[in-house]
């Protein structure tokens, strides 16, 4: 019998399943943390001038591969479930459980612009299982093979040794030339600072005059602040910049064009790295850009409580202490719209919260999130100051992706300056760039601008007929934004839908029962 009000009260088989695997867990734990304990230890012997396999502790060195042993032993075991229902596509994770892995299977999916309708979460005794409710964009059931194949494999890269040449070589959106992890390949350009029009048309100048050519670019703006990050290459000879002096300059000179418009005691930053491969995703880091820049002071949620929630399409997060469970809940109602899931798990992970069981759904033009956490250190949020930080945050990541303004889709000859180039006939016009994205391929390069006049307001049609005039109408596509920042859902209701009431007993487990004992292989 399932214990509707207990998130980890389960029946009598899924009980058995899960003391079985606890068992294991406390058994194998003891012996990696012992393994990793005594690896850590040799391998700072070694560095300090020893051969590293001394006796430490009494113990022998070992292999720097039992570092995995625990996903060795359970590696993660991926379905793509076509079958068990009719509107959608269930993909379901069974992994030893780490602090992220969450964000990294939500990151697969999101990157493949699927939309994630459902999702349903636990992670208990070191194991983690995750049941997402997929569809494409238009709300269709995932089919193409050797996308079930690249997505089944993508969840395992990090822990099982890549994805075959065949699935590499699928055509994801943006895979090519969007660089969704940061490259070794590129000088990445990260900067915050105070939002001003024409800040971005002035640094890609600076870069372009210095001989930098920005292959991709993406820039987000919240609460008067932008983080930027901007990929660059030598222009004459392509590749990463490894100069260490040109390098000083390049960051001199950027600095100089950021400072110009602050005053003493704003917060700004310019950074010039190039990153371990694949370390940060380009997202995930314009997230921590913008907490680091604690853009996030100035978020307000609405403040009512639960039965306001009926009819308003603010942003509500609500904290409660769940103390028989040890957990914090935290409830969160926003308008729905793409990577939602995404960027909300983001802040819990940059913040260092372990989400130990969620339910995430979307209804009608609505999306309710509840989690179970407990901070990396075992405690809850048990002051006023942590919940109101944590309020602040999460609402501060769900506005960061809000598009303002008028959509300009741009696809263009790949050339050096055209960064500089477009966002200088946006600053002459008068329009300030609320979002950008800029990436190329080859010879052709793409971008996404959303744009406002200098006052926040939309921009007027004659406004957009001389920006068509300057940059090119063949190349420029005029979208309204609204088409960005709908929802996820693809149901044609309209209404505003109650806050369902979510009970994890029922809900989480249910879905749970079969997802513990039918993993196969890709049913299509």
């Amino acid at each position: 019998m399932v214990t509707t009000d207990d998130p980890d009260g389960v029946d009598d088989e899924a009980s058995r399943w899960r003391r079985t695997r606890c068992c294991c867990d406390e058994i194998v734990d003891e012996r990696v943390a012992n393994v990793q304990r005594n690896f850590a230890v040799a391998k700072s012997a070694k560095l300090c001038g020893g051969s590293g396999k001394e006796l430490v502790s009494g113990w022998p060195y070992f292999d720097p591969d039992f570092e995995s042993l625990i996903e060795r032993i359970y590696p993660p075991r991926v379905c793509i479930d076509n079958d068990t229902c009719q509107d959608c596509t269930l993909v379901k994770v069974d992994s030893a459980n780490k602090h992220g892995i969450l964000l990294e299977m939500v990151q697969v999916l999101t990157d493949l612009d699927l939309v994630i309708s459902k999702s349903y979460i636990s992670s208990d005794g070191g194991w983690f299982m995750d049941v997402f409710h997929v569809t494409d964009q238009l709300g269709n059931k995932l089919t193409d093979q050797t996308l079930l194949r690249y997505i089944q494999q993508a969840l395992c890269t990090n822990r099982r040794g890549g994805i075959s040449k065949e699935v590499e070589a699928y055509p994801c959106p943006k895979k090519n030339g969007w660089p969704r992890h940061v490259s070794t390949e590129h000088t990445a350009v990260e900067m915050t600072g105070v939002d001003r029009t024409g800040l971005m048309s002035e640094i890609s100048a600076v870069l372009s005059d210095l001989g930098c050519q920005v292959t991709a670019a993406v820039a987000w703006t919240h609460n008067a602040r932008v983080a930027c990050i901007m990929y660059i290459e030598d222009a004459s000879k392509g590749g990463r910049i490894t100069d260490p002096n040109r390098l000083v300059y390049i960051e001199e000179q950027l600095e100089i064009v950021v400072e110009a418009h602050h005053v003493e005691g704003e917060r700004r930053s310019v950074r010039l790295t190039a990153p371990m491969a694949g370390k940060t995703h380009t997202e995930r880091r314009l997230h921590q850009l913008m907490y680091a820049d604690r853009d996030y002071e100035l978020c307000r949620g609405c403040d009512g409580g639960f039965g306001h929630w009926k009819g308003c399409s603010g942003i509500h997060v609500c904290i409660e202490s769940c103390k028989e469970k040890g957990y914090s809940v935290v409830n969160v109602r926003s308008l729905d719209r793409p990577k939602l899931l995404f960027d909300t798990v983001c802040a819990l992970t940059e913040l260092h919260y372990v989400v130990f069981h969620a339910a995430v759904s979307s209804k009608g033009s609505f999306a309710d999130q509840e989690y179970f956490i407990r901070h990396e250190d075992g405690c809850t949020l048990d002051t006023e100051i942590e919940r109101r930080r944590l309020t602040r945050c999460l609402i501060a990541a769900i506005e960061r992706r809000v598009s303002h303004g008028l959509r300009l889709d741009i696809c263009n000859q790949n050339r050096m300056g055209l960064l500089s180039d477009i966002s200088r006939v946006f600053r002459e016009n008068g329009l300030s760039i609320t979002r950008a994205e800029l990436w190329s391929n080859g010879e052709r390069a793409s971008g996404t601008f959303y744009v406002m006049d200098a006052s926040g307001h939309e921009v007027n049609s004659n406004t957009v007929a001389l920006v068509r005039q300057e940059i090119g109408g063949s190349s420029l596509v005029v979208n309204n934004s609204q088409a960005s920042s709908s929802s996820l859902s693809r149901t044609s209701s309209s209404s505003l839908d109650e806050r369902p009431k979510f009970s994890l007993g029922s809900l989480l487990w249910s879905q749970l029962e079969r997802f513990s004992s039918n993993f196969g292989s890709i049913r299509s």
